[in-house]
């Protein structure tokens, strides 16, 4: 399959709100995930000694399928940052690069090394070595086409909010569950049973291989396409959902029903202009607020059923 790589460099610049809305564009076109040039992203020489140089600009990488549909895409996307570029005061250049559905897999495997996103939770790549030290864990990873490395914000957080109040036995549903790392850091935190959904059945099949990678038991783990909680019958100790604000949202109206009483929902993939939105909407649920964490401009945020 082709598709276009569409690369957005932003000057004038002041501060990471301009990335965050420009990564946002391309999600409301159905775009899995993004790759961002970040040239105040400081690294470990130890952690990355292949890394490529750092950028010299701010730039979102997103992937459009080239398809009958593209030159709509291209326009509604043109349209969207121009708006954004102009309500902001900043400048923008968009260039396009026709890719290979292969070469567009390999490109992550130049970005993307090993990562403690926790005092105890490394994400490691299958191409890559890593030794860990003393009390870490490792999470195998190969995301492929699918959204989650582990090196985003939206997810590093929700694996934070888990390892705080995921507890051993637990159940858990991760929603949009993408390559499966959340399922697998919650397997390596001793969660009991596993369920994954996604829409998308590319990332169904990715999260199961990478389930097997890390020798997580079939018995112990599903992973199924489905769109939000519609087709869940069963209750789960711990809903989790890495998706955009407005999904949360729609998904809200519906996670009661599939979460035990004194159960726990951890949301991600809220920039912090949309907090007071998924906030009240928890709240209309009949969720109480348990702790909200931030990095940058991103939000998670985690509530507890009654």
């Amino acid at each position: 399959m082709q598709w276009i790589e569409a690369k957005v460099t932003l000057t004038g610049v002041q501060d990471t709100v301009a990335v965050d809305l420009i990564s946002d564009a391309f999600y409301e076109l159905k775009v899995k995930g993004v790759v961002v040039d970040d040239p105040d992203l400081e690294t470990e020489e130890s952690w990355a000694p292949e890394a490529p140089p750092r950028p010299t600009l701010p730039a979102v990488t997103g992937y459009l399928p080239a398809g009958p549909d593209w030159e709509s895409q291209r326009r509604k996307l043109e349209a969207a940052i121009s708006k954004i570029a102009g309500d902001n005061a900043f400048h923008v250049t968009i260039a396009y690069k026709p890719i290979d559905e292969q070469d567009w897999a390999e490109s992550w495997k130049a970005f993307f090394h090993p990562r403690k996103i926790t005092a105890h939770l490394v994400v490691k790549p299958t191409w890559r070595e890593y030794t860990p030290g003393p009390g870490e864990q490792i999470i195998e990873l190969d995301p492929g086409m699918a959204f989650g490395t582990g090196t985003h914000q939206t997810t590093t957080l929700c694996i934070q909010l888990l390892e705080q109040y995921l507890k051993p036995g637990d159940t858990v549903l991760d929603v949009g569950t993408g390559s499966g790392i959340l399922l697998i850091a919650a397997a390596r935190l001793r969660a009991a049973r596993l369920r994954g959904l996604d829409l998308d059945p590319m990332a169904v099949e990715v999260a199961r291989r990478n389930l097997d990678l890390n020798g997580i038991d079939p018995a112990m783990a599903q992973v199924t396409a489905g769109d939000l909680v519609h087709d869940v019958s069963e209750r789960y100790d711990v809903v989790v959902a890495n998706i955009l604000a407005d999904v949360v949202i729609e998904l809200l109206e519906d996670v009661p029903r599939v979460i035990k009483p004194g159960g726990l929902f951890i949301c991600s993939g809220i920039i912090e202009a949309r907090q007071t939105d998924v906030a009240q909407k928890m709240a209309s649920c009949g969720f109480s607020a348990v702790e909200v964490k931030k990095e940058e401009d991103w939000v998670a945020m985690a509530g507890r059923r009654p």
